[in-house]
């Protein structure tokens, strides 16, 4: 949400150096400050206004790095107990990544490809944590299982609904790197058109984009934008169709048993997401609406993660076969 905030008040070359701001470990504010960070860096003078929000997201990601580091040094500590290893240490190892694509998100000038892979990393890592949550909830009180027919039944095509919603992140993460979400006004058309005519869905999906130019605002043409926004909009349409039609048959199969509730959890936040998004346009990117948004998608991304693991399948209960072992025994009267 953090990263969200700062692109969206165009604060994401806030501090157009990397991990600190200007050469300083704060936004320079003093007047004297401000003199030396504009000498350092001439082509982009300080906005206060802009390096705060930059800063105050690398703060966070610096403390989340610390906490994932110490989940996963506590998890090779108590490993002998039981406690998954791997997956935390993977998160330890992702979240190295996810920074250096931090890092590269200023250094490249918000090159699109970056911002986008920036963005997939933050759900990714959030994923990947309640991955760990459930995991670790399961150790304590294993969730009551579906029955498992059934589950297997549904479980493959609730995948697909999760790749769906992957794919539909994936093209939000590329319209908010490209500046696309303002690219159509108006709903439920576009320009006045169900397929606006001008559409240039080869520079719009263009990801061989030359590093260079700063990005911020965005270099693609209004064309290209419009492309992006409305491939946007059909994933939005094909997400709602699919994922409506599943949890409905889902519902009418599990709503009596404790997989109801999350079922009902995933249709919720389907529904929330869907009409940010619509106010997204209909208000024109308010800002706390397009934050909202943003948290929404990975809430709906969680629900579908949760909902997975909880129809996963019941592990076949193998008895242990010993064998039988006869004791023979002299007994001497």
């Amino acid at each position: 949400m953090l990263g969200a905030w700062t692109r969206l008040v165009d604060a994401g070359l806030g501090c157009p150096d990397w991990p600190g701001c200007y050469g300083f470990l704060s936004v320079p504010q003093s007047a004297e400050s401000i003199a030396i960070a504009n000498a350092r860096f001439p082509d982009t003078p300080v906005e206060v206004e802009k390096g705060w929000p930059e800063m105050i997201h690398r703060y966070a990601a610096g403390t989340l790095g610390l906490v994932v580091f110490g989940l996963a040094g506590y998890a090779v500590r108590h490993r002998r107990e039981g406690l998954p290893v791997k997956l935390p240490l993977f998160i330890a190892g992702f979240i190295v990544l996810q920074g250096a694509f931090g890092m590269w998100t200023v250094t490249l000038k918000l090159w699109p490809q970056v911002v986008a892979l920036h963005l997939l990393g933050g759900f990714t890592t959030i994923t990947l944590l309640t991955l760990l949550t459930l995991r670790l909830r399961g150790r304590q009180s294993p969730p009551a299982r579906p029955d498992a027919a059934p589950a297997r039944g549904f479980r493959p095509w609730l995948y697909g609904g999760l790749a769906l919603v992957i794919m539909q992140i994936a093209l939000g993460a590329w319209t908010a790197a490209n500046y696309a979400a303002v690219a159509c006004p108006e709903l439920p058309t576009c320009e006045g058109q169900w397929w606006p005519a001008d559409m240039d869905f080869r520079h719009g999906f263009d990801i061989a984009q030359h590093v260079g130019p700063n990005y911020l605002g965005g270099q693609l043409t209004a064309d290209g934008r419009v492309a992006i926004h409305v491939t946007h909009r059909l994933g939005a349409v094909l997400v709602l169709g699919y994922l409506g039609v599943l949890l409905a048959l889902m519902w009418r199969r599990f709503r009596g048993s404790h997989l109801g509730g999350h079922i009902q959890l995933v249709a919720m936040v389907l529904a929330a997401q869907i009409a940010l998004g619509l106010a997204n346009v209909a208000f024109h990117i308010p800002l706390s609406v397009a934050v909202a948004h943003n948290a929404m998608g990975a809430g709906l991304l969680l629900a579908v993660v949760n909902l997975l693991w909880r129809l996963r399948e019941q592990p076949q209960t193998q008895a242990v076969n010993r064998p039988n072992t006869t004791i023979n025994r002299e007994v001497t009267a």
